[in-house]
C-alpha cells in the first residue's frame, strides 16, 4: 500500500505544495517541460550564449525517457543527429559502448541531470501554470500555482500536454481529423484494425449474449461511426514498465487498493476463447517484453488486451491537473489489477501465470514513487494548428516542406484509440502502423501563427495531424526539435524579430554546424551514421526479391530500417499475433534451370521467433526449415536446390507456432 501512497502523493503536489514566498525569474529563454526534448532544448540555449531556466511540473528530468521507456523507438538511428544522438553516445559511455539506445530509467535520469547542471541551467520543479501574461501577440510572463513568476524573451513547450500553449490562446487540435480535412487515408476511425486485437471472439456483456445487460468494465457504448470521420479520441496511455528477473533487486507487485478480478471478465473470457480456439499462448502475447540490461525490461502493449488501459483517457489533455492526477490513477490502477490477474487468476493459464510470478519491481528504479515509473506515457495530447501542418503526406514523402529542422524516421504509429463492440464481440479500433522513410519536419509545425504568438515554440505538441504526429512523437525526434526550437529562439533574439521572421538559412546553417541532420540521402556508413559521401548501398547478387514482392495471407505490419542495410526500404513482421493466420509466398521467375542457394534475409533482433517456418516448394516437393530470426547476420541459407526455369517454385515463410515476431525483408538466390 505504501508504494501506491507515495505515488499518489507525487501526482497530487499541486493541492499540497506551499512555499514559503514567491520567487520573480527573469531569463532569455523559459524552458516550460523538464522532458528529454526540454533538456536538450535547455542546454542548446546556454551553448548558444543564452540564459535558460527549467521549470517542472513534478520532481523528475526526463519524461518518458526517463520514465520507463529505455527501449527507444529509433525508426532510422542514421536519421538522429544533434544533441539528441550525443545523448545516446553519452549513455553508451555508461554500459561501455559507442552509444545505447537501451538503457535503465534511473541512469537515463542522471546523465539528464548532469547536462542540465555541465549547462548551468536552473531547474524549478512542481511548478503548475495557473495563468500567462501577454502583450499583443508575445508572452511577458507565466505565473505558477505557487505563486513564482517567470519572465522571458522565449517561450519553448516541452511538455506533452501543450498546456503553456494552451493558456497563451493559442489554436490546437484534440482527437483525429476526419481522413478528407488534409487528404489523408489513415486518419479518422478506421474501418478495419487488424493489429493489437482479439485473436478469439469476446462476448462484451455483463450476461453474455445479452446487449440489455450492458457492458463489461474497459468496453465502451460507442458505435464504430463512419470510418474516415473525425472524432475526439486519443490513442490510448500506459506506463512503460521496468520489471526486473532479479530476486534480490525485486518489490513485489501489489494489486491496487480494493481490486475486484471481476473488472477483468473481459480478459479471463478472451483467456477462455484462446484456450478453446486452441491458441498456443505465452505472456508474450499480452506483454512486449523487451530487455534493456539482462535483467530489467521496457514492457509495453502487446496484443488486444495488455497495458494500454483503452478508451479511458480522453478528456486528458484538456483536464485541469486535478482531473489529470485521477486519470492517471485509474490508469495505475488499471494497470495493477492486469498485472496481478495475469499472475494469479485462474483462467490463464498457468505457464502464463508462473512467468509472470518471476518478475518483480524494481528496488534501484523509481525509488520514490514505489517503483512505479513516475511519468505515465501521453502518446498524445494536444497538437498546435500552425500554418504548416505535418500530415500523412509529408511522412510519405508526396509533400516535402522546405524549412527543415530534423527528421521524422518511425513508423506512422498509432495505438487503439477505443474499444467497443463490433459485431456482438469486443474489438479495439484505432491502431495503425505504416512504414516510412525519413522525413523532414517544417520548422513552422513548431511556431503558431504570428497573430496567436510571435516568442513560443512548440517542439513536442507541434503542428501535426493525428496519423502523422502518430511518427513523430518519438523521445530522440522530440530532442532534436528541442535543440532546433531553442536555436531559433537564439537567432529571434539576437535579431530582435518574431519566431516567424526568423531567417531559415542563418537556422539552417547552424543547425548543421551543430550537427543536426535536415535531409535524408539514404547514405550511411559502416557505422550506421548518415554521410553527404556518395556510398552506395550494398546490392546483393543474384535474384533478389523484396517483402513487397512477397503474395500476403493475413495483414502484416511495416517494420522501420534500423542499423543495418537490408533489401528495398524496410522490412515486415507479424506483430506476434494471428499465429499460423499469416504467411509470405515469393514465386520468382528463374531465369534458367539449375542449382542455386536460397538465402531467406531478415533484420535479427532479441524479439524475434526462434523457430519461423520456411519451405521451399519445387516440383511438388517441399523441403521445410525452422529459422531463428535472433541470430545474427540476418541472412539464412535454405539449401541448395536444382530448379526449373520460370515460375515453378515458391519460397513460404508462416507464423504457425512461432514463438515471437516472424519478419521478413526478402530472399535471395543465388545460381552455384
Amino acid at each position: 500500500m505504501k508504494s501506491r501512497s507515495l505515488l499518489l502523493a507525487s501526482l497530487l503536489l499541486a493541492a499540497a505544495f506551499t512555499p514559503s514566498h514567491a520567487e520573480l525569474i527573469e531569463t532569455d529563454v523559459l524552458v516550460f517541460g523538464g522532458t528529454a526534448g526540454g533538456v536538450s532544448a535547455a542546454c542548446t540555449a546556454v551553448r548558444l550564449g543564452k540564459k535558460a531556466v527549467v521549470t517542472e511540473f513534478g520532481k523528475h528530468i526526463g519524461g518518458l525517457t526517463s520514465g520507463g521507456l529505455g527501449w527507444t523507438d529509433i525508426g532510422n538511428k542514421a536519421a538522429i543527429g544533434g544533441f539528441s544522438r550525443d545523448f545516446y553516445k553519452r549513455l553508451g559511455k555508461h554500459y561501455g559502448k559507442a552509444e545505447s539506445w537501451t538503457f535503465e530509467p534511473s541512469v537515463a535520469e542522471r546523465e539528464l541531470r548532469a547536462l542540465l547542471e555541465e549547462s548551468k541551467v536552473p531547474v524549478y520543479f512542481e511548478q503548475r501554470l495557473a495563468g500567462v501574461k501577454k502583450d499583443g501577440a508575445r508572452i511577458v510572463e507565466i505565473t505558477m500555482e505557487n505563486g513564482n513568476v517567470f519572465r522571458a524573451k522565449m517561450f519553448i513547450d516541452c511538455t506533452y500536454e501543450g498546456d503553456l500553449m494552451a493558456q497563451a490562446g493559442v489554436a490546437y487540435m484534440v482527437g483525429r481529423e476526419a481522413n478528407e480535412q488534409f487528404g489523408e487515408t489513415l486518419n479518422g476511425i478506421r474501418e478495419k484494425t487488424p493489429s493489437h486485437q482479439f485473436l478469439a471472439p469476446v462476448d462484451p456483456y455483463l450476461k453474455p449474449g445479452n446487449p440489455d445487460s450492458g457492458l463489461l468494465p474497459f468496453v465502451q457504448p460507442d458505435p464504430l461511426g463512419a470510418p474516415g470521420a473525425a472524432d475526439r479520441s486519443v490513442q490510448a496511455y500506459n506506463f512503460r514498465l521496468c520489471l526486473t528477473n532479479n530476486p534480490d533487486n525485486q518489490k513485489p507487485i501489489l494489486p491496487p487498493a480494493h481490486y475486484d478480478p471481476k473488472r477483468y471478465e473481459l480478459l479471463g473470457r478472451y483467456m477462455e476463447s484462446l484456450v478453446k480456439a486452441g491458441q498456443k499462448i505465452t505472456i508474450r502475447n499480452f506483454l512486449k517484453i523487451d530487455m534493456v540490461t539482462p535483467e530489467k525490461t521496457d514492457i509495453n502493449n502487446n496484443g488486444g488486451f495488455s497495458t494500454d488501459y483503452i478508451g479511458a483517457n480522453h478528456n486528458y489533455p484538456d483536464a485541469t491537473y486535478a482531473e489529470r492526477a485521477r486519470i492517471w490513477q485509474e490508469h495505475l490502477a488499471y494497470i495493477q489489477g492486469f498485472l496481478t490477474f495475469l499472475a494469479t487468476d485462474a483462467r490463464v493459464p498457468e505457464a502464463i501465470r508462473t512467468d509472470m510470478k518471476k518478475w518483480g519491481l524494481c528496488r534501484d528504479e523509481f525509488q520514490d514513487t514505489g517503483g512505479w515509473p513516475h511519468a505515465m506515457y501521453v502518446r498524445e495530447a494536444r497538437r498546435l494548428i500552425s500554418d504548416y501542418v505535418m500530415t500523412e503526406k509529408v511522412c510519405r514523402g508526396i509533400d516535402k516542406p522546405t524549412d527543415a529542422v530534423g527528421l521524422g524516421a518511425y513508423n506512422m504509429d498509432s495505438h487503439n484509440c477505443r474499444r467497443i463492440v463490433r459485431d456482438g464481440v469486443a474489438h479495439n479500433e484505432g491502431d495503425v502502423q505504416v512504414r516510412v522513410n525519413p522525413y523532414p519536419v517544417s520548422y513552422r509545425s513548431l511556431i503558431p501563427k504570428q497573430s496567436e504568438c510571435e516568442n513560443l515554440f512548440v517542439p513536442i505538441c507541434l503542428s501535426a495531424t493525428h496519423i502523422a504526429y502518430g511518427s513523430i512523437r518519438m523521445e530522440p525526434v522530440f530532442m532534436i526539435l528541442g535543440q532546433s526550437s531553442a536555436t531559433a529562439a537564439s537567432l529571434a533574439i539576437d535579431g530582435k524579430v518574431p519566431v516567424q521572421k526568423v531567417d531559415y538559412a542563418a537556422l539552417q546553417q547552424h543547425l548543421l554546424k551543430d550537427g543536426q541532420i535536415l535531409e535524408w540521402s539514404g547514405k550511411i556508413d559502416g557505422s550506421g551514421n548518415p554521410t553527404t559521401e556518395a556510398t552506395p548501398a550494398r546490392k546483393l547478387e543474384g535474384l533478389v526479391l523484396d517483402d513487397a514482392d512477397a503474395e500476403k495471407v493475413g495483414d502484416w505490419i511495416s517494420g522501420s530500417l534500423t542499423d543495418l542495410r537490408r533489401i528495398g526500404s524496410g522490412y515486415i513482421h507479424d506483430g506476434n499475433e494471428g499465429k499460423g493466420e499469416r504467411s509470405l509466398c515469393w514465386r520468382p521467375e528463374i531465369p534458367e534451370a539449375g542449382e542455386y542457394e536460397i538465402l531467406f534475409h531478415y533484420p535479427p533482433n532479441p524479439n524475434r521467433a526462434t523457430n519461423a517456418q520456411l519451405s521451399v516448394e519445387v516440383a511438388g516437393q517441399t523441403t521445410t526449415r525452422k529459422v531463428n530470426q535472433k541470430n545474427a547476420p540476418g541472412a539464412f541459407s535454405l539449401g541448395k536446390f536444382q530448379l526449373p526455369a520460370g515460375k515453378k517454385t515458391s519460397i513460404t515463410v508462416s507464423t504457425t507456432d512461432s514463438d515471437g515476431y516472424v519478419v521478413a525483408d526478402g530472399v535471395q538466390l543465388l545460381k552455384r
